[in-house]
């Protein structure tokens, strides 16, 4: 009875930033629970190249190009798979942006506007989109990955544009939750902590950054890409069926400080 609410057979589902990383993670473990997934990545390339690791594992998903910060782009987006699958049971909205280090005093106004688009207006963009089509349906799940930078400040690293558009994903959930709980739409969010992932590669080479992160962590340790889509893959499903509005840590503890 209860495994069987982690399953996703007949789900549609698709990852935007999903052709690595976490992003790629999430694609493989709602494609193992059986649903049909897309990557949508705005590098085709890098889809690509997913979708090649994961027939490799098994799994037969399919690529779309999409730029989350276009809005006719994602619309379109939504038109055609809803035209090609039928419907779209699940969204995670994976794709986002860092830009490095810089003290906000200096943070130049195309850079603060990036990482907003990405992270937060595209964010909502595919939720408009996508959503609509499951508001119709009256039947949905949206996961958006945020981070627990939205709840706390990095340090040292420092990334008040980062942070600033994190904890705008986190209250996005929730205003989109209130807003179609009763209509059959649940929407919720994973806040991660420091990931081990390519991205974050550059860290090991910084002795004073890696060791404010892993000493902020009572678990002492970067988080995996796997841990994060198994929390993903329970919020996609039945087995969290009462949840929406809610932003889940992943953090090691690191929130506990």
């Amino acid at each position: 009875m209860y495994l069987n609410k982690f399953k996703l057979d007949n789900r549609v589902a698709l990852v935007t930033g999903g052709g690595r990383a976490i992003g790629l993670a999430c694609v493989e473990a709602l494609a193992e629970a059986g649903a049909k997934v897309i990557i949508a990545d705005n590098d085709l390339k890098v889809a690509a190249e997913g979708q090649a690791e994961m027939k490799k594992k098994g799994f037969e998903v399919d690529v779309v190009q999409m730029d989350v910060t276009k809005t006719a782009e994602v619309n379109k987006v939504a038109d055609d798979v809803v035209k090609r699958y039928g419907k779209i049971d699940i969204l995670v909205n994976n794709a986002g942006i860092a830009r490095s280090e810089t003290p906000a005093e200096t943070v130049a106004d195309e850079h603060w506007l990036n990482v907003i688009d990405v992270n937060l207006n595209g964010t909502f963009w595919c939720c408009r989109a996508f959503g609509n089509y499951m508001l119709k349906a009256k039947s949905g799940n949206i996961i958006n990955i945020g981070s627990m930078s939205g709840f706390i400040v990095n340090k040292p690293q420092e990334q008040a544009f980062y942070n600033a558009s994190k904890a705008g994903v986190h209250h996005l959930t929730k205003s989109l939750a209130a807003e179609w709980g009763a209509r059959g739409v649940r929407v919720n969010a994973v806040a991660p902590t420091y990931i081990n992932t390519p991205l974050n590669a550059f860290v090991k080479s910084k002795p004073a950054m890696y060791d404010a992160w892993i000493g902020g962590t009572p678990m002492a340790r970067l988080g995996e890409v796997e841990e994060i889509a198994s929390v993903v893959l329970f919020l996609a499903g039945e087995a969290a069926s009462l949840m929406t509005g809610s932003v889940v840590v992943v953090d090691g503890g690191y929130t506990c400080w």
